[in-house]
């Protein structure tokens, strides 16, 4: 009878326990580590996207100039601040002169001289003009009278040493006028030089634009061609932007595309591109472009700051794509977890252009009609159970 109890007691012990274990291994299953992953899937289909590029760019201007003295000096004094709208030809600032002014003043006596120099040479070729001419025909003369016996020949031979005299200071005040005039015109250049050097010292804005950066304060001195001022084109303000290689395919200038600056994130602009840059960068594999505003933003975005560029490239005619969001990249390669018979696999595809509506082109690796995972709520492996949801919970 003892054992029969026993033996009762056991039968109803296990029949009380082997619910509560199948129960704790249905709840395991079901919601425990090893419970199914839930996954959202998607079809893979043909559609016609429109793909873009999206690219970091800083702000330039593509015409700047900088401003500075031609000789080493001291600034004597500088007018406009950073931000103030300067126009060409206007004079913004100007270098210490030192003895320039006394070396233009000296050199204009100096051409006063030569000038009256060249005055003295000419009255006295004129003076020599006379004698010569007189003395030749006093010389031919005495020629004839000596043919006709009225003179003796010494008397002849006079007259024309007087005319070979005469001829010989005709030639040289000829020269010396010459020299006064050669000597004129190298005081003339030399004063022309100077004015010259006294204009490069004033600090002339070469175009209409505005003052980006002074760099240089009055009473300071400054190198030959260091520069004072930096002066940019606001109409010429563009981005500078950087593109991968691998998704710049078919990136050709007149493109739309859309700006938004780091610090007006809120408010995006129009533009479109200006020119794409025959040099890429061969370290970081990026194709160059620049991109302008179709209207400049009011105030223009400081020089150097970041950008975020989105460019709008040719619409693709109808290709394969999935969401971008079921791209995965698994030991250095990308690819999508491909659903088959409640079984994962994963394919390795080969990534063309996207859109802005978050679609990828695939080039290769998937077929029509093959249903990929796009959100699951934790990481897959090949070993994954899973279990096929139309949305995940909050919090997946």
């Amino acid at each position: 009878m003892k054992m029969l109890a026993v033996n009762r007691r056991t039968i109803a012990l296990i029949m009380v326990l082997l619910p509560l274990l199948l129960l704790f291994g249905y709840v395991v299953a079901r919601s425990g580590p090893l419970a199914p992953v839930p996954v959202t899937v998607v079809e893979v289909e043909k559609q016609a996207i429109t793909p873009a590029l999206f690219g970091i760019g800083t702000v330039e201007a593509r015409y700047r100039y900088r401003v500075g003295p031609t000789m080493t000096g001291r600034l004597s004094w500088l007018k406009g601040d950073v931000g103030d709208r300067v126009t060409a030809g206007q004079v913004i600032g100007e270098m210490d002169p030192v003895d320039i002014d006394d070396r233009i003043s000296a050199n204009q006596a100096a051409v006063k001289r030569a000038v009256a120099s060249v005055a003295a040479a000419e009255a006295r070729v004129k003076d020599f003009v006379a004698r010569e001419k007189y003395a030749r025909i006093q010389a031919e003369r005495y020629k004839r009278l000596v043919t006709e016996r009225n003179v003796s020949k010494e008397a002849a031979e006079a007259k024309e040493q007087a005319y070979q005299i005469a001829k010989a200071g005709l030639a040289a005040v000829q020269a010396d006028l010459k020299a006064a005039r050669h000597e004129l015109e190298k005081l003339r250049f030399e004063y022309k030089g100077l004015l010259q050097q006294r204009d490069n010292l004033r600090l002339v804005v070469p175009m209409d634009g505005v003052i980006a950066g002074r760099y240089i304060e009055p009473g300071s001195t400054a190198m030959a061609g260091q520069a004072v001022v930096e002066i940019i084109h606001p109409k010429s303000i563009w981005i500078s932007v950087r593109f991968n290689q691998l998704q710049s395919d078919g990136l050709a200038k007149d493109l739309p595309a859309i700006v938004v600056l780091r610090s007006r994130s809120d408010r995006p602009v129009s533009g479109k591109v200006a020119r794409v840059e025959l040099l890429a960068d061969p370290v970081t594999e990026e194709t160059l472009a620049k991109v302008a505003f179709d209207q400049l933003p009011d105030p223009f975005p400081p020089l150097g700051e970041l950008a975020e560029v989105t460019v709008s490239l040719p619409r693709l005619d109808a290709t394969l794509v999935v969401p971008n969001a079921s791209i995965k990249r698994v030991n250095g390669q990308s690819g999508v977890w491909v659903v088959e018979n409640d079984s994962l696999r994963f394919a390795p595809v080969e990534i063309g252009v996207s859109d802005l509506d978050g679609r990828v082109q695939i080039i290769r690796g998937l077929e029509p009609g093959d249903k990929v995972v796009l959100y699951s709520k934790k990481e897959l492996t090949a070993n994954s159970r899973i279990s096929i949801t139309d949305q995940l919970l909050e919090g997946a």
